[in-house]
């Protein structure tokens, strides 16, 4: 990959690249982007940067205050595999044309902010993120809404309820609910296109690490990503849901990254592993400690668990991430860490005992977030802890769904809405803006945004499950 502005004109003429893309992110989190063509790209216009309409963008600026400047950043260029016309694509950040200051609503911006406080703030150099994104690979998906109706549906030539189907032949080998956990083809039908996925990110510079078909029947999957610094990790994010969509499309197959698109199986979560390193050691490790961690460990665990409601605003952002999160399931909804229990929200992986492979893994996240902005509140909450000596607790290693009920009375949970988490973010953000990491601009903008875009719509229609229930009474 390219370095220097430099480095990327060099590539394009080197490569006989026709077009130039510019993505950057919104603030709900999609890659935006537009194109010119190649023979305009030179060295300066990553010092002057290119302009757009930032009024047409979720969560960016009003009309009167519509001209942006993006600025490519040369570490980010690739040479696009997906399309057709030779393409090199760029990954900018924003700011503003008057007076080429960052734009503070910018998510990739606040990402970088986050990168520096942890460095001023003496505790680390570099933190480490590695996020395990879950999605579905659907045959088919239709949904649609108006005054009189509402409804979706979801195929795929996985799903179980197909195993009745008559397809002349129908062949069997569907994963039944919740038993889609390692199958072998047949019954695995995606093993060539996740590797395709793979190799694809190979491609743009992602290093893939495994690939697996998930828990539910439908074509759930996961691919992970090797670990990799908190701005780069979340650029990285951002490109494996472009590569993965993308290639699923080609291959006549659409994937989605929703929380909970099924009902009665499981939901698709981001579980973040995270660590904090300085002069070259983890911090996070220390082999006397409880599963190998280290006090300070302990204490960045303790600011997750205190901040982790205002931090489900952004890292479970979405009124379908609360089908998920949802007590008395497998969803990790449980406010305790343990080394191995996959229902609490910080697990601690016990793979590998080398130092370097220490780190904790907050599970609550889904893939529906923002990854920057999920990457950096993480980060924070965990420096706040870290900062004022947060004491997470005990650690439980019982089966929390089955301790007795005085024992589940002490055990606090997520909240069980988008509507709570943003309140909890409303009274509880203080942490965030440390060191101007968040803005209070960028905060009230996101709640604002979220209410009226998503609660209230969601709030106000009526559920179709609803006329089951009640059409009769």
């Amino acid at each position: 990959m390219a370095s220097t502005p430099r480095d990327v004109v060099k590539q394009v003429k080197d490569n006989g690249i026709k077009m130039i893309d510019f993505k950057f992110v919104d603030l709900p989190g999609i890659w935006q982007h537009y194109s010119i063509p190649a023979h305009r790209l030179d060295e300066s216009l990553f010092e002057d940067g290119i302009g757009f309409d930032g009024s047409s963008i979720r969560g960016f600026a009003q009309i009167q205050e519509s001209d942006m400047l993006v600025f490519p950043d040369p570490e980010t260029a690739f040479i696009d595999p997906l399309l057709e016309v030779p393409t090199l694509s760029l990954t900018c950040t924003v700011r503003d044309p008057l007076t080429l200051e960052p734009f503070t609503r910018d998510p990739r911006y606040i990402a970088q902010k986050a990168e520096k406080y942890l460095i001023s703030s003496g505790i680390g150099d570099i933190s480490y993120w590695g996020p395990e994104a879950e999605f579905y690979i659907f045959d088919d998906i239709r949904f649609d809404q108006g005054a009189n109706f509402g409804y979706y549906y979801i195929d795929s030539r996985e799903g179980i309820w197909n195993s009745g189907k008559d397809e002349k032949p129908n062949l069997g080998h569907r994963p039944r609910h919740k038993e889609g956990y390692f199958p072998v083809p047949p019954m695995d039908t995606f093993q060539d296109l996740r590797s395709n996925i793979m190799l694809t990110m190979a491609q743009v510079g992602i290093e893939g690490e495994v690939h697996h078909h998930e828990v539910a029947t439908a074509g759930q999957a996961e691919i992970d990503m090797k670990y990799d610094s908190l701005v780069r990790m979340a650029d990285k994010s951002m490109l494996f849901k472009y590569v993965v969509k993308n290639v699923c499309r080609k291959a006549g197959l659409s994937a989605s990254f929703m929380p909970k698109p099924l009902f009665q199986d499981n939901g698709s979560g981001m579980h973040v592993h995270q660590s904090i390193w300085k002069k070259s050691a983890n911090l996070f490790y220390d082999e006397r400690g409880y599963g190998g961690l280290s006090q300070t460990a302990r204490y960045y665990i303790g600011g997750l668990l205190k901040h982790a409601p205002a931090l489900l605003a952004f890292a479970a952002p979405s009124t379908n991430s609360y089908r998920r999160l949802v007590p008395g399931f497998e969803a990790p909804v449980n406010l305790v860490y343990s080394q191995r229990n996959r229902s609490a929200a910080v697990r601690i992986p016990m793979y590998s005992k080398s130092p370097a492979a220490k780190r904790i893994e907050f599970r609550c996240p889904d893939p529906s977030c923002n990854p920057y902005l999920t990457f950096a509140a993480l980060l924070m909450a965990g420096l706040d802890g870290i900062q004022n000596k947060i004491d997470p607790g005990d650690p439980i290693d019982k089966n929390l769904y089955d301790l007795p009920p005085e024992e589940k009375t002490q055990i606090k949970s997520t909240p069980s809405s988008l509507d709570e988490v943003l309140q909890a973010l409303a009274k509880d953000h203080d942490f965030l803006l440390k060191g101007d990491v968040f803005t209070k601009d960028v905060v009230e903008t996101w709640i604002q945004y979220k209410i009226e875009h998503e609660v209230d719509p969601v709030r106000l229609r009526p559920h179709p499950y609803e006329f089951f229930l009640y059409y009769d009474i």
